[in-house]
């Protein structure tokens, strides 16, 4: 194995990660991913059995994450890289026009599932005296356009969050946020339609994003990054 290391992966399931398990595993890492779609974990799990561990969790539950992050530390699993992938957008529309739910329920995955994670993987990275974490941002956590006000906010919340995480981190560790980039997923095509096929799919995005994501360590601390590609 990479030196025996091991990522954990949010938003397991599907488009980006679904590419980077794939690429992680492919490089001899541990994954240990979760998701919400029960059948697409059962997948996971089938195409790649254990060491690597695929669990239905539910980000906006801080319970249900602390499970999680406990019977992995069970099994030894404490990760050298934590990516918060899980995340969700907006049907575009004006702000005034956003559905109060709607709005809630991005705050609730995109930031409250980003602090579920953190709140009980960091303090085991800390203990363990290593790790990165990574929080996903985007293009949009540092620019705006109209019709996804809720999603820019939760971006730029990412940018803020991680920042402050940086600084409240020992050394050895890091927090990083990552803009992705432009990729052709379920994501973007509620807002560019049959736009985003003129972009890179997860699949070859993750060709040269995961052993970016590798290469990180404690001197990326406190960085806004962007993806390669």
């Amino acid at each position: 194995m990479a030196g025996g290391k091991t990522v954990v992966v949010t938003g397991a399931t599907r488009g980006l990660g679904r590419a980077m398990v794939a690429r992680f595993t492919e490089a001899e890492w541990t994954v240990a991913g979760c998701g919400r779609d029960a059948a697409a974990i059962d997948e996971l799990r089938r195409q790649y059995p254990g060491p690597h561990r695929f669990e239905v969790v539910d980000v906006t539950n801080d319970a249900s994450v602390g499970a999680w992050a406990a019977a992995l530390a069970e099994q030894g699993i404490v990760p050298d890289l934590l990516l918060n992938n899980a995340a969700v957008m907006n049907q575009t529309a004006p702000l005034w026009e956003v559905p109060p739910e709607e709005f809630q329920r991005l705050l609730d995955i995109n930031i409250g599932g980003v602090f579920h994670v953190v709140r009980h993987f960091v303090p085991r990275m800390i203990a363990a005296g290593r790790g990165v974490i990574v929080n996903f941002s985007s293009g949009w956590g540092r620019s705006t356009s109209p019709e996804v006000a809720p999603y820019c906010a939760t971006k730029y919340a990412i940018e803020g969050l991680t920042s402050a995480l940086a600084s409240e981190l020992p050394k050895g560790l890091a927090a990083v946020a990552l803009n992705p980039g432009i990729i052709d997923t379920d994501m973007l095509r509620l807002c560019w339609s049959d736009g985003a096929s003129a972009y890179p799919g997860p699949e070859e995005w993750s060709q040269a994003a995961v052993p970016f994501l590798m290469g990180l360590g404690p001197r990326s601390n406190g960085r806004s990054l962007d993806a390669p590609g």
